[in-house]
This record gives C-alpha cells, structure tokens and sequence, in this order.
C-alpha cells in the first residue's frame, strides 16, 4: 500500500503520511480501543476515491467487491430529505448486522457533505471508544467518510503560500485542519453540521487533498497512457495538459479538476 501510495497518488505528500500512519497503527494494535476514522477532504479529480479504494483493495481480497466493504452514496441511498428518519434506521442496522457477520469491516461514504444533517449522528455509537454495542464487537472496524467540503478553503491556503513563493509540500495537516473543521463542521448544509462526531472528537484524522498543478496532471496522463497500452509521446502529454482548465484566472497554476478528466481526454489526441 505504501508504495502504491508513493508510485500513483501524484501530488499528495499529506495524504500518503497520514494514510500510512493511521491504518499501519491501527493493524498493528490487536486490540484497538475504537475503529478507524478518517475524513478525506479536498476538491475534485485530487484523489479521494481513488485512494479509499487503494486502502480496501490492499486490507480485502475482493477490494471493493469484498462483502466486508460497504459503499454509502447520499444520491444513491439516502435521496430524499423527508425519509431521514427511515434511512438512520436502515443506516443502525445495516452496519450492526455487517459488523456482526465481520468485526473487520471497511464503511465508507461518498459525498458525506451531501447527506442530511443529523443522519450521519446514527453511527456514533460504532465509531467510539465502548468494548461492545449492540451485542456486537466492532472496534476492528474502519470508516472512511470522503468530501469535496473544505476544498476551497484547501485550494485557497495552498495558492496563499504559492503567492508567498512557499512550496505546497510546505503546508502542514495542522495548518488545513482548522480551515476544513470551519467549512465542514459549521455549515448548515453539511451532513457534518452540529454533528457529535466532531463534538466528541471521534475522528481519528482529518485528511486533506491539495490542488493539483500542471506537472501533476502530466504524471496523471503518463500513467494513464501507460495503462491503456498507449505510447508515451510528449507531445500528447502536453497537449492533454493543456486542454484542461486551471485556476486562479491569471496564474492558471492549479488543476480545477485534478486528474479526473485525463482518462476521457486521451482519446481526443488519438
């Protein structure tokens, strides 16, 4: 997993350190007094999804087809607003029951700053730090929630310091976590709004994605070439890089879409 982090997560120093630190401590304690939690946040195509799906292809034989891993999508799941209280039922006791079948079971949930505030607040008593709830024995678990919240606020630190000729491998997780926390944390749009996952501080690391600039977007369309059997041409690197958008209006220094876009790109230059 470290080296797979190291080799394709491009642009994401923050990110490879704190993965690795929260699930190798965590797999090495036999007897964790609570789950893994871990809240990825940043801006489109930075690497979220891509990332959560490394984590669980490396710890279940299946990846993302394991039946211990479970994908949460508010668009998908939990649609409507006036449903809520029958989705925190269905939410208690699907993942009661998975934990129950498997203590060692991966949750994660898509777009959480999507979801209806006050649904999330059902899986706390599986996030803490208590031997057992419900009968059943679930401190192996792991909960990964993910988020385009606090990407502004991301993309913003990270252009400041570019402005004051700093590097972006500068930026610290503590420098991003109390720009996240306000924008996740105390907006009445997120499904982490007034949310007792933050109040009683029951995830273990926040994570933040940086924007991603040109020479970033370059490594994306080589590996991408490389994985669809595709020569590897500089000039088609280039052009690919620069047929997508970048921000601020002037400087056009960081990617608006990350690398989300390169996969479907690569066919125009062909």
């Amino acid at each position: 997993l470290e080296c797979d982090l190291a080799t394709n997560v491009v642009g994401q120093p923050l990110v490879r350190q704190q993965v690795m630190k929260g699930v190798r401590e965590f797999l090495e304690n036999r007897n964790p007094v609570k789950p893994l939690v871990m809240s990825f946040h940043g801006s489109t195509g930075t690497g979220k999804t891509y990332v959560s799906s490394m984590i669980v292809r490396y710890l279940f034989q299946g990846g993302l087809q394991s039946p211990y891993v479970h994908q949460f999508s508010p668009m998908v799941h939990f649609p409507h607003a006036e449903q809520i209280e029958q989705y925190k039922e269905s939410l208690k006791r699907w993942i009661q029951g998975n934990l129950t079948n498997c203590g060692r079971s991966a949750f994660l949930f898509d777009e959480t700053d999507k979801m209806h505030p006050g649904l999330i607040d059902v899986i706390i008593p599986f996030l803490g730090p208590s031997w057992v709830v419900y009968g059943t024995n679930y401190r192996k678990a792991i909960f990964i929630f993910i988020s385009n919240a606090g990407g502004e606020q991301i993309n913003e630190m990270t252009l400041d310091l570019w402005r004051a000729r700093k590097d972006r491998e500068e930026i610290s997780p503590q420098d991003l976590e109390l720009a996240i926390s306000k924008a996740v944390f105390e907006n009445p749009q997120s499904g982490f709004w007034k949310s007792g996952i933050i109040n009683e501080r029951l995830i273990d690391f926040v994570v933040p994605f940086l924007p991603l600039k040109r020479h970033h977007v370059k490594q994306c369309v080589v590996s991408e070439l490389v994985q669809q059997g595709l020569e590897v041409r500089p000039d088609v690197v280039q052009e690919v890089a620069d047929s997508i958008p970048y921000f601020p209006e002037e400087e056009k220094i960081f990617s608006s879409t990350g690398c989300k876009t390169v996969a479907s790109r690569i066919s125009f230059f062909f």
